[in-house]
């Protein structure tokens, strides 16, 4: 089993930046994949960002590209994303998601909401 929480969202202006964290434990390892999703009212969750545990390869959606960065703390278990010139279309709840390499994301947080006023 794998345990993941979120914190570090919040209320920020159009053009500030945030940064995400999500505390991963239990049994994961090297074959992990660790993703980013975010979640807007009436919307679908859809993949926003990912990197593999050892943080060689990430990989970043269009809308995000260039203003997010995905990285990861092996020693700390934990993985941020760092959110800069935010847009009031990043609103959302963001979720921290992890999956085993070749299996679709299985493992979720609760979630924590970002929001970006105009």
């Amino acid at each position: 089993q794998v345990q993941l929480v979120e914190s570090g969202g919040g209320l920020q202006q159009a053009g500030g930046s945030l940064r995400l964290s999500c505390a991963v434990s239990g049994r994961t390892s090297s074959s992990y994949t660790m993703g980013w999703f975010r979640q807007a009212p009436g919307k679908e969750r859809l993949i926003i960002a990912a990197i593999t545990w050892s943080g060689g390869s990430a990989f970043y959606t269009a809308s995000v590209k260039g203003r997010f960065t995905i990285s990861i703390d092996n020693a700390k278990n934990t993985v941020y994303l760092q959110m800069n010139a935010l847009k009031p279309e990043d609103t959302a709840v963001y979720y921290c998601a992890a999956a085993k390499f070749g299996y679709a994301y299985q493992y979720w947080g609760q979630g924590t909401q970002v929001t970006v006023s105009s």
